[in-house]
C-alpha cells in the first residue's frame, strides 16, 4: 500500500492539531476595543503572573525562563500547590541589551494572596495590568528574528495610525511546543496611548 505526502501529512498533523485543541487553556480576559488595519486595539484587566528574568540570548532566555516558571507552577513552590498552565507564555521582545523577563500568567480563579511562595529566588509572583494596548497576530515559531520583524511592523502601523506605544513590547506565544508552525499562534503586544 502506497501512501501519498498529502495522506502523510494528515496522518501526522491530525493528531496534533487534535491534541493541541483538546489542551485547551485559560487565556487573558479583554475587551476589543477596535480593529485596525493589521492589528487590533485591546483593553486588558489586571491580571497576577509568576515572572522570572534571565540574562541571556533571546532563545536561551525564554528556554530557561519557561523551565523556571514551569517549576513553579508544577510544585516548586512553598506549599508544593500544582498551579493550572495558561496561554500565553510572554516574554519582551529582542533588544540589544540581553536580559528577558518571561513571564506565565496566572489562573484567574487565584488571588494573589492564595498563591504560594516561589521556593527560589529568581522567580516572583506580581500584579500586571496591560491595560490599552496594541496586539498584532503572527503564526510560526516566534524566533528573534520574527519576533523583531513584527515588532518594526507593529510599531510602524501604530506611527501610520496616530498611536503611542508606552513601555516594553511584548512577545506572547499560545502553543505548546509541539504545536507545528502553521498552527501555531503569537502576537506582539504593547501598551498604547
Amino acid at each position: 500500500m502506497q501512501i501519498c505526502k498529502a495522506d502523510l501529512f494528515i496522518l501526522i498533523a491530525f493528531p496534533l492539531i487534535a491534541f493541541d485543541q483538546i489542551m485547551a487553556i485559560e487565556t487573558p480576559k479583554y475587551k476589543l476595543i477596535k480593529k485596525e488595519r493589521g492589528f487590533e486595539v485591546r483593553d486588558y484587566g489586571p491580571m497576577i503572573v509568576a515572572s522570572t528574568s534571565v540574562e541571556n540570548n533571546y532563545s536561551n532566555a525564554a528556554s530557561i525562563g519557561f523551565r523556571r516558571l514551569a517549576s513553579y507552577i508544577f510544585g516548586g513552590n512553598t506549599t508544593g500547590m500544582k498551579i493550572d498552565m495558561t496561554a500565553p507564555v510572554i516574554t519582551n521582545t529582542p533588544a540589544t541589551v540581553e536580559i528577558y523577563e518571561i513571564q506565565f500568567i496566572m489562573p484567574s480563579r487565584h488571588s494573589f494572596e492564595d498563591l504560594p511562595k516561589p521556593s527560589v529566588g529568581n522567580v516572583s509572583i506580581k500584579n500586571v495590568n496591560f491595560g490599552k494596548t496594541a496586539v498584532l497576530k503572527f503564526g510560526g515559531w516566534a524566533t528573534k528574528d520574527r519576533a523583531t520583524y513584527y515588532k518594526n511592523k507593529l510599531s510602524e502601523l501604530l506611527e501610520s495610525n496616530g498611536y503611542e506605544p508606552i513601555g516594553s513590547f511584548l512577545v506572547a506565544q499560545y502553543n505548546s511546543p509541539w504545536a507545528i508552525p502553521p498552527f501555531r499562534k503569537n502576537e506582539i503586544i504593547v501598551e498604547i496611548n
